[in-house]
């Protein structure tokens, strides 16, 4: 059985701050891509937690992802926003597309802003609820790196390219989802190859296609390049299952966060030289906010949502279930035991931290 270490939240946000600063991160930049990274951990969401430090330190390191970018506006309107990251960290440069899409919501009730050239940003949740203390529906999506089977395919084309969407209340929690468009992240597989454990049949495909239940095998392959097998769309891998749903959202996503920005898309993100050297993600974002109170006075709103909600978790519980959730719910939670108990670290996830601590010289235990 794995043992777990729980490591108080300030310590892991110092942490984080002083291996970005000392990859040469400004203080501002570093400040924020630690609070994605935290808050990740925090929601119980663990595969884009800490547990990517290491992959952003190896890229700075590497010079695939730049640690002091220069970020340039390409176009603009009153509403809208194309943003160029120029190769640099993903969480900076969206929190600042976030920050003009909910500026543009409040002026004009409606803002939309996307990202290209970008890396990896985190949760897409982060962003989204960014927009709820402004009163308004916060949205962001973002493709990634090539995991995930389109619909009665057998090599991997598309990302897990996750959907968030944050809309407040009033009593309530806020609604927040915040989802893959595949069955499954590829940070959950490789949390169950850590663990040694078998995945549910139905959540990937192997290299002739066809449902496979061995993590370690399909993470090995999917890491060392090959695009034969990957995460199946979500609702699984064939038609019958709902699957062509999952890849219809994948492709969307694409559409938001890649096409309309001029970014890299489907399998061709992640891109390497002939000699098979990797090049930078290009990868792009798409950010949203909508001004509640555009369409209708927002205590209003705050109550339909309220009410909204109640209407779902007092519906009959099925035979052995005792709650009905609603998106975010959990996360919420999870975020109140965290801060009290700390947070579960994985002992590969403890390594990997002391690795990139010790190379930097920084004193940590954990």
């Amino acid at each position: 059985m794995v043992e777990f270490t729980r490591v108080q939240e300030d310590d892991l946000r110092r942490l984080c701050e002083e291996v970005f600063l000392g990859m040469g991160l400004t203080r501002e930049d570093a400040l924020i891509t630690t609070d994605v990274l935290l808050a990740a951990d925090l929601r119980g969401i663990d595969s884009h937690g800490v547990a990517r430090l290491s992959f952003y330190y190896d890229g700075l390191k590497s010079g695939l992802m730049k640690a002091r970018a220069e970020t340039q506006v390409i176009s603009e309107t009153p509403t809208t926003a194309l943003i160029d990251a120029g190769g640099g960290m993903g969480a900076p440069v969206s929190y600042r597309a976030m920050q003009k899409a909910i500026q543009k919501a409040q002026d004009l009730g409606l803002g939309m802003v996307t990202v290209r050239n970008s890396n990896h940003y985190g949760i897409a949740g982060y962003y989204a609820m960014m927009a709820l203390d402004a009163g308004c529906i916060g949205m962001s999506t973002t493709n990634s790196a090539v995991f995930v089977v389109p619909t009665y395919g057998r090599d991997a084309r598309l990302g897990t390219n996750p959907i968030a969407v944050a809309a407040p209340a009033g009593e309530e929690r806020p609604y927040v989802l915040d989802m893959a468009t595949s069955v499954v992240p590829f940070g959950k597989l490789e949390n169950y190859s850590r663990l040694g454990k078998s995945i549910p049949l139905g959540w990937a495909t192997d290299e002739q296609g066809l449902p496979t239940t061995d993590p370690v095998g399909l993470v090995k392959t999917m890491r060392g390049g090959s695009r034969l097998g990957g995460i199946s769309p979500l609702g699984g891998h064939s038609e019958e299952q709902g699957g062509h749903k999952g890849y219809g959202l994948a492709v969307l996503v694409d559409v938001l966060s890649a096409v309309l920005p001029g970014a890299l898309y489907a399998n061709a993100v992640y891109p390497t030289t002939d000699e098979g050297k990797p090049k930078p993600s290009g990868i792009g974002h798409f950010f949203s906010a909508i001004r509640v109170d555009a369409f209708r006075p927002l205590d209003e709103f705050k109550a339909s949502m309220d009410d909204l909600q109640r209407r779902l978790k007092t519906a009959p519980k099925a035979e052995g279930q005792e709650r009905i959730y609603i998106h975010g719910e959990k996360e919420f939670e999870e975020t109140e035991r965290r801060k009290r108990d700390g947070i579960p670290l994985n002992p590969k996830v403890v390594a990997d931290l002391t690795r990139v601590a010790g190379e930097l010289g920084i004193a940590v235990k954990l």
